[in-house]
């Protein structure tokens, strides 16, 4: 088997998990926190920085004006899913996402995310 059809086995075998991710800025140190139902999709959030569809306008002004060096990407958490038949994932998602943002505060001059109100 060559190389590239290997290599997409060993992707297609790596099971969807869903969680909370950071982007950190290396030159301010600002962060943005984020989740996704889907960890393997990053790529794809590093595709819209790059082509500048990103939704978050302060962390995709700084991505075009410092460059994609300087970001790096860490999964925080992964989301245990739960063989509970109330378990949804949706919001179980938005309650860890909740706690990060809640811990490190990525707001201001702190980080790209706006505090939601509730």
């Amino acid at each position: 088997m060559d190389r590239k059809k290997e290599l997409k086995k060993i992707y297609k075998e790596i099971p969807i998990e869903a969680g909370v991710y950071q982007i950190k800025n290396s030159k301010n140190q600002k962060i943005f926190i984020g989740s996704t139902k889907n960890l393997k999709s990053l790529n794809g959030v590093k595709v819209m920085l790059e082509t500048g569809t990103h939704s978050n306008k302060a962390l995709q002004e700084e991505w075009i004006q410092f460059g994609k060096d300087i970001f790096t990407f860490e999964v925080l958490e992964i989301l245990k899913k739960k063989d509970d038949p109330y378990f949804t994932e949706k919001e179980a998602l938005l309650e860890l996402e909740e706690k990060w943002l809640e811990q490190l505060k990525p707001y201001g001059e702190r980080g790209y995310n706006s505090k939601k109100i509730h």
